[in-house]
């Protein structure tokens, strides 16, 4: 049975409301008092009363003890000090009892004559809170009814504005009220002047704020559990009304998250009533554990990888210790930080939005949503006024304490969420401070399944770690997928949302040829894809055999075959695997995840590392090509709308002559003793060609260093295809990117999956642009070289190669 404890200022008052409780639930209720404070000295000597008025947290939480239960205990409290004694005695309390305490906001006399006669029946602690909340119902009914007054703002002919209106809603979506339905009920339950709290009847947790989505997320509904919803003030009706209708169509979620469980639980008269012939329990294991489910996506990086789940995990920020000498300035810094992280999650949902659709973007919904919720803005606030910590320590202890609510859930799906609470809390304590977020990790070796990864995140990966990526968007060639290739991680991109709902540490197998991901398959299964896993190693072994043989046509044409690499680190493989040189040398991860510009000592340093190791062979450096998705956290540039047409590549080093010139002196450094070529990205008219080359020849006057050096133009737009023959006499070679040609040739971006479809390389008009380009170079000349991923196709090889193109440059597996 529920315990029931009183908190008043008055010690006659507690005893009087326990008094009246009694006669109305009986004498077996376990209902305690803590009225008053206790007397200091003698009260009949001194005239002091035997209980002052106050309250005294001690004497609360042994009135707790008295009550205690293992069915929980419900504290009622009349007002001021009497709320915050009653905080401070669950602080005294343990864990394990303090989850089972219960302070509630119902009127003290109604709710607790309300609680001692539902508990009593032995009702669980959800229950017999929200029949204290209701305790005031009748009462008002009857005066609202009754009373010939003139009605007041709110009311109605159905009845007073804070009538409370009840309903139960079955729960039919796939994984239950997980992150994304949890935020669209919270959504809707914030459109209305309504009161609204929520308990989850099937479990007997509960209540919680309806518009709190860690307190509706902690209730831990599941699958065909049952909600209780009570909700009072002006739109109370409109308000459970708009919940109901919420739940009859799946939450919104999209048909695959929501048909299923819907039909499974209606009857054949389409009602919910078959949802109880299967035990809730049942049903969520059934969807959480179903095996051999195959996830579509985007092949992006050949290969087949086994493992399990894993996530990325910040490496938690330091918090230096402070005290608070102005809560107004800690205050501002929180709210600072908490606006910038919604604008930047706000931006992500954005994209996704425009890329995947709405359905696909309300996951960011819930990210912002935590950063509105009172469970968490509350306490930080209030220990920043009191001073009692700091922004940063106020705001760090608040995430860890609602997330270690997440923590507590049986719901291994719902429990998976903390990390999701956790990860937005690190972007708002990151700015608190002040710091950059540090890099993610991967806490052991597995599956990385992510929701996308900036090249910045993916050049962090380690394959002896990393095993294999999934994404729920992303297209294939995008600069992720570029470097998973790089790297020979197998790698599906695209897959959708759904993804992201998956628990950490459950099997997976990706298979990075037919773009698809195969969750928790069976023994046989992986058995099945570790075959031919293994095949295709001894492939690759029969053909690394031959690699390092010249690339010699029947007829005598000898192509260069070189490496894409992102740093000196990846050249030895690249040579072990046949290449003849580096064709594409990505300059911008020596600048990307550092807080200031690499100096040209150390860029010198870099390129010749590099040179060395290929000893002899070519060395083609792309000068910095940032901007976009790419961007440098040292180089403060001004936010523009659409950046992939914006200042990038070429643009940006002729914006920031300096930035240009010193990575030109460092090449022409190491050009004085190996083989170097240079090439400038996104060229799209002459002038960025003719203005490149003349802080070339400036570069060379700053370090008189006269070394040769082939200098090339990188086709990426279409207008430089297009006017090629232009181009040609200030260019000794061109590279053609065909990743950005073909997005930028077929409107369609790389990065977006939706049309991916759209993004093919070897449409009629990417193949045009080619060939007008080596057309032009011809007449001059000079070579073609292809470095885009088009270049390690080895279907589109014979077209290539008819087109006159005699380079390729491809990632180094």
């Amino acid at each position: 049975m529920v315990g029931i404890v009183v908190v008043s200022h008055s010690h006659r008052i507690a005893e009087g409301v326990a008094e009246l409780a009694r006669e109305m639930g009986g004498d077996e209720v376990k209902l305690e008092t803590a009225g008053g404070l206790e007397a200091i000295g003698d009260p009949g000597s001194s005239g002091m009363p035997e209980h002052p008025i106050g309250t005294d947290a001690v004497l609360v939480m042994q009135a707790i003890e008295r009550a205690w239960s293992d069915d929980g205990v419900l504290v009622l409290m009349d007002l001021g000090s009497a709320v915050l004694s009653s905080e401070l005695a669950l602080d005294l309390l343990g864990d394990e009892r303090r989850a089972r305490i219960l302070l509630c906001e119902a009127p003290l006399v109604e709710g607790a004559v309300a609680a001692a006669v539902t508990a009593k029946l032995g009702m669980p602690l959800a229950t017999v809170a929200a029949e204290a909340r209701a305790g005031l119902a009748s009462k008002v009914a009857h005066l609202g009814t009754g009373s010939d007054a003139a009605p007041t703002p709110g009311d109605s002919a159905e009845g007073p504005a804070d009538a409370m209106v009840t309903a139960v809603i079955p729960v039919l979506v796939a994984h239950g009220l997980h992150a994304r339905p949890a935020a669209r009920l919270v959504q809707v339950a914030a459109a209305y002047d309504a009161s609204i709290v929520l308990a989850n009847l099937t479990t007997g947790t509960g209540p919680a704020d309806a518009t709190s989505l860690n307190g509706v997320a902690t209730l831990g509904v599941r699958s065909g559990h049952e909600l209780e919803v009570r909700a009072s003030g002006p739109d109370a009706a409109d308000a459970v009304a708009a919940l109901e209708s919420l739940a009859a169509r799946g939450f919104d979620e999209p048909p695959s998250a929501s048909d299923d469980s819907r039909s499974q639980a209606r009857g054949d008269d389409g009602s919910a009533s078959a949802a109880r012939r299967e035990p809730a329990e049942a049903r969520s294991d059934r969807d959480e554990r179903s095996v051999d489910a195959t996830l579509a996506g985007s092949a992006a990086s050949p290969g087949i990888a086994i493992g399990r789940l894993r996530r990325f995990h910040a490496t938690p920020l330091q918090v230096p210790e402070a005290t608070v000498s102005d809560p107004d300035v800690e205050l501002d810094k929180l709210d600072t930080a908490l606006h910038e992280t919604v604008d930047a999650i706000s931006g992500q949902r954005s994209t996704v939005a425009a890329q995947a659709g709405e359905e696909e973007a309300r996951i960011f919904d819930a990210h912002v949503l935590f950063l509105r919720d009172h469970a968490l803005l509350d306490p930080a606030r209030a220990a920043i006024r009191d001073r009692r910590s700091p922004a940063a320590h106020a705001w760090r202890d608040a995430v860890e304490t609602v997330a270690e609510a997440w923590d507590a859930l049986d719901d291994e799906y719902l429990r998976a969420r903390a990390a999701d609470l956790r990860s937005v809390g690190a972007q708002v304590l990151a700015r608190i401070l002040g710091l950059a977020m540090p890099a993610p990790r991967i806490d052991a070796p597995g599956i990385l399944v992510a929701a996308d990864l900036t090249p910045a995140e993916t050049a962090t990966l380690d394959p002896e770690t990393c095993l294999g990526i999934v994404t729920a968007y992303g297209g294939p060639t995008s600069h992720a997928a570029v470097l998973a290739r790089a790297m020979g991680i197998p790698a599906v991109v695209g897959v959708g949302s759904r993804v992201l709902e998956l628990t950490e540490d459950i099997h997976l197998v990706v298979d990075g040829i037919r773009g698809e991901v195969h969750v928790r398959p069976t023994a046989e299964a992986i058995i099945r894809w570790g075959s031919e896993r293994a095949a295709r190693d001894a492939e690759v072994i029969r053909v690394r055999a031959r690699a390092s043989e010249p690339a010699t046509t029947i007829d005598g044409t000898t192509v260069e075959v070189a490496a894409n690499v992102g740093g000196p680190g990846e050249i030895a493989d690249a040579i072990a695997a046949g290449a003849d040189g580096v064709g594409l040398f990505r300059t911008e991860f020596l600048f990307m995840q550092r807080s200031s510009l690499p100096d040209e000592r150390e860029q010198e340093e870099a390129y010749r590392a590099a040179a060395e190791i290929l000893a002899g062979r070519p060395l083609l450096v792309r000068t910095l090509d940032a901007g976009a998705d790419k961007p440098i956290p040292a180089l403060a540039q001004p936010s523009e709308v659409n950046p992939f047409l914006g200042v990038r590549g070429i643009r940006l080093g002729l914006a920031c002559p300096d930035l240009l010139l010193t990575q030109l002196r460092a090449l022409l450094r190491v050009a004085s003793d190996h083989p170097v070529r240079v090439m400038f990205p996104m060229v799209t008219t002459i002038d960025d060609l003719t203005a490149a080359r003349a802080l070339l020849a400036r570069a060379r006057a700053e370090t008189g260093v006269d070394a040769w050096i082939e200098v090339g133009a990188m086709v990426e737009v279409p207008a430089a295809a297009l006017t090629a023959a232009v181009l040609a006499p200030q260019a000794d070679f061109f590279s053609i990117g065909t990743n950005d040609l073909t997005q930028y040739t077929l409107a369609a971006d790389r990065g977006n999956e939706r049309v991916a479809a759209l993004n093919d390389p070897l449409h009629p008009a990417v193949l045009r642009l080619i060939a007008t380009t080596v057309e032009a170079a011809r007449s001059h000349d000079r070579w073609v070289g292809v470095c885009g991923e088009l270049a390690g196709n080895e279907l589109a090889t014979p077209l290539l190669l008819g087109l006159g193109v005699r380079e390729l440059s491809m990632a180094g597996p």
